[in-house]
């Protein structure tokens, strides 16, 4: 069972949960990809892991040849907010 959330500023939103089915824990890694017959190859789609699902949804997306970058999710949300030139 989680935890719920908290609404104080060091709680995670409710919005930033994992993507695994059923799990409704913070998400702590961005799992970036792009499937190569919908997507051009600069495009990165992201699916958000808890912990306990990073290396299930890794291996989902890489078996696909899917997976791109496995990066923490405050890593991923300091690189999006850095202006373009920058990057």
């Amino acid at each position: 069972m989680n935890a719920p959330l908290n609404a104080d500023a060091n709680s995670p939103s409710p919005a930033v949960i994992c993507s695994a089915k059923g799990c409704r824990a913070a998400a702590v890694w961005v799992l970036a990809w792009n499937n190569p017959k919908l997507h051009t190859p600069e495009r990165r789609k992201t699916w958000l892991a808890c912990d306990e699902h990073r290396e299930h949804l890794s291996q989902f997306l890489a078996v696909r040849g899917f997976l791109k970058d496995v990066v923490p999710l405050a890593e991923w949300e300091a690189r999006q907010e850095r202006p373009p030139a920058a990057q």
